[in-house]
């Protein structure tokens, strides 16, 4: 994880933006150390998009010095295990992603959300179902209705086996009582080719985010039915979420948040989190973010880490169904 360097003449500055602690807790913080934002995968990548971003904004908001560091391996085990065993001093933190839910559940950790302390959830993307725009398919109960009068007939697409899409239409089926076998799933390379796919007859409805079928909807191809998020999505205010459609209550997020070191003192989860939500609050995060065609959400520390709860439960479940659980 990356250290922001403090200068003393922003000692005073950084109290202030970190909370109540006041000048005594910042003097705490050695001269010219800097912060570390630790990052789980490469160079250019989504999750690196989103730390350097953060790190960025930090350094100017708070007038501090960040150093943004990549540790990748081991499928994102090497970074976020970085992360969590930082030296708990508040300089430390790092950019964690959703794999965080996953690596553990697949055998490729003991290292779970529990060994970390959450300070901000920053980007949270849910999922859609999506059909060609001639689907008989007017609704999303329509839809189940044909997956159970057709089990094992009808198919479906939006990432590759055991990718983020599947496990958000596995456990959607679960939750309406249906068995993930009764959708025949087309492993695919992600949102793009399987709405091609769709448009070209192959598939009868693929499951991805909003953003990645934005285009599409637009033209007319395509046809949002409902989508698998807490609230609606702005870009498609009409569409009901699947809650508001049958009652349920099943989620999957794909998100990306801020996490220190495990057992940071409650005064520094304070501070770090409240520096956390002034760079997320600024235009230029928003903004950058809305290019970027990502979706931002907010969650403090506690909320944060009751979020995490929520999701890791519902990723090990699925996950077992479609036989990725090493048991």
């Amino acid at each position: 994880m990356k250290k922001y360097g403090i200068l003393v003449s922003a000692l005073l500055i950084c109290a202030l933006a970190f909370g109540s602690a006041g000048t005594a807790a910042a003097a705490e913080w050695p001269k010219e150390k800097p912060f570390t934002m630790l990052i789980p995968f490469a160079v250019g990548g989504g999750t690196d998009f989103n730390a350097r971003l953060v790190a960025k904004i930090m350094e100017d908001v708070l007038d501090v010095r960040v150093n943004s560091i990549n540790r990748t391996g081991g499928q994102g085990v090497v970074g976020h295990t970085a992360i969590a065993k930082g030296e708990p001093d508040g300089y430390p933190l790092g950019d964690i992603e959703c794999e965080l839910n996953m690596m553990h559940w697949a055998g490729l950790t003991d290292l779970t959300y529990r060994d970390l302390t959450p300070l901000a959830l920053i980007v949270s993307v849910g999922g859609a179902v999506f059909v060609e725009q001639d689907s008989p398919y007017k609704d999303i109960k329509e839809l189940f209705a044909a997956i159970k009068d057709n089990p094992g007939k009808l198919k479906a697409s939006g990432a590759s086996h055991g990718g983020i899409w599947h496990l958000c239409a596995a456990g959607m089926l679960q939750g309406e009582g249906l068995q993930v076998s009764d959708v025949i799933w087309v492993p695919n390379d992600g949102a793009a080719p399987s709405l091609q796919d769709m448009a070209a007859g192959g598939l009868d409805f693929v499951v991805c985010s909003p953003n990645e079928a934005a285009a599409l909807v637009s033209a007319e191809k395509v046809r949002p039915l409902v989508t698998i998020t807490k609230k609606r999505v702005s870009t498609m205010p009409d569409v009901p979420t699947l809650k508001e459609a049958t009652g349920s209550d099943w989620l999957l997020d794909s998100w990306s948040g801020i996490a220190a070191p495990g057992n940071l003192p409650e005064d520094l989860k304070v501070k770090m989190g409240d520096a956390i939500k002034k760079v997320w609050e600024t235009a230029e995060f928003q903004e950058t973010m809305a290019k970027a065609g990502k979706t931002t959400e907010y969650l403090g520390p506690d909320d944060f880490r009751d979020f995490l709860a929520e999701i890791d439960k519902n990723y090990g479940e699925v996950m077992k169904s479609v036989g990725l659980v090493k048991e």
